[in-house]
């Protein structure tokens, strides 16, 4: 009986490591609930078309360029020049759906995506030509840098969605906000998504102090 105690504890700790095994190599779409969390969309009391005309606005306002513009799904990117070797491109993707209720309200959803590039340096060799020998590379030529892409990701950033939801409501009509009470909130720059928090770093677990030998009788 005292032997099979040890035994059930083993078989315990290697069950529960395995399980975190599992789930720590889970694929990522694994991790997508699907829930309604309200940080892609937004109602508003407009028809679709109005509503995208106010998200067009916006867009145009923090200077993006507006790639596609129908009445109810408006596109447009911008470039950020982050560091002298890094670039960031954020593409915008707007649609606007009626909700066919009479009082004419609209959702729209966003969408954003952010694809970054690095400088990539090439070196070219250049070839010289050496009687019969024929041609011989010498790395004496030129080089060339160019931007290749390095990740793409969907947006998350709850703040960043917030600013340009909150860019559209400047542009909503008149009549409409104020039919519908719709408070003027202070305009800010839609600029980047913010950086996704790093995850916190375990607290190191203080060594435990040796215990004194008892004295000799």
């Amino acid at each position: 009986m005292l032997n099979s105690i040890p035994v059930r504890f083993i078989g315990l700790a290697l069950l529960l490591t395995a399980a975190a095994g599992c789930s720590k190599d889970k694929p990522i779409y694994e991790h997508e609930n699907f829930d309604d969390s309200g940080t892609f969309s937004r109602n508003y009391p407009v028809t679709d078309t109005a509503s995208c005309e106010a998200a067009r606005r916006a867009l145009l306002s923090q200077g993006y360029i507006i790639t596609s513009s129908d009445p109810k799904l408006v596109s447009g990117h911008k470039s950020f020049q982050q560091t002298g070797e890094t670039h960031l491109e954020i593409s915008f993707n707007v649609v606007c759906a009626d909700d066919g209720s009479a009082g004419h309200h609209a959702t729209v959803f966003a969408n954003a995506l952010q694809d970054r590039y690095a400088l990539k340096k090439t070196n070219n060799s250049a070839s010289l030509g050496v009687g019969v020998l024929g041609s011989v590379s010498m790395p004496i030529g030129s080089s060339d840098d160019s931007m290749v892409k390095v990740a793409s990701e969907t947006v998350s950033s709850q703040k960043f969605y917030e600013r340009f939801f909150t860019l559209v409501e400047l542009f909503l009509p008149a009549d409409a906000k104020k039919a519908a009470h719709i408070t003027e909130k202070p305009k800010a720059d839609l600029g980047v998504p913010e950086p996704k928090a790093a995850p916190a770093a375990l607290a190191p677990t203080p060594a435990a102090e040796p215990t004194p030998a008892p004295a000799p009788a």
